[in-house]
């Protein structure tokens, strides 16, 4: 039953991140495709496993080499105008915990914000 809660509460964070695209689509420079990418983290960056997956981590790095400054838009709070819990020092340690090297987040300062 929590798996299907689970599975329900992933599609909706979809469906707000398209929603949200259509909104902000110019802002966001094609970013939504990439954090829907991301949605085998939210497990972890909520608080909900211990670690992330490999999914999770194989996305971050996609993400990473392609359009890291869609991360930004996670460091800034992003998540919390969607309704997703974010617990921001994981979502900050999920590079380390991936072993992804991430540019610093000093860089969303600025131009990468929402």
């Amino acid at each position: 039953m929590a798996s299907t809660g689970l599975r329900f509460g992933l599609v909706m964070v979809a469906v707000a991140l398209t929603y949200t695209a259509g909104i902000t689509a110019q802002s966001s420079s094609g970013c939504t495709t990439a954090l829907i990418g991301l949605s085998p983290c939210l497990n972890y960056i909520s608080g909900n496993t211990s670690r992330p997956s490999s999914s999770c981590c194989s996305q971050l790095g996609s993400v990473v080499s392609s359009q890291p400054q869609c991360l930004c838009q996670l460091v800034n709070g992003g998540g919390s105008s969607l309704g997703i819990t974010i617990n921001q020092t994981r979502a900050l340690g999920l590079p380390s915990a991936c072993r992804v090297q991430t540019p610093p987040v000093s860089r969303c300062n600025g131009a990468c914000q929402k």
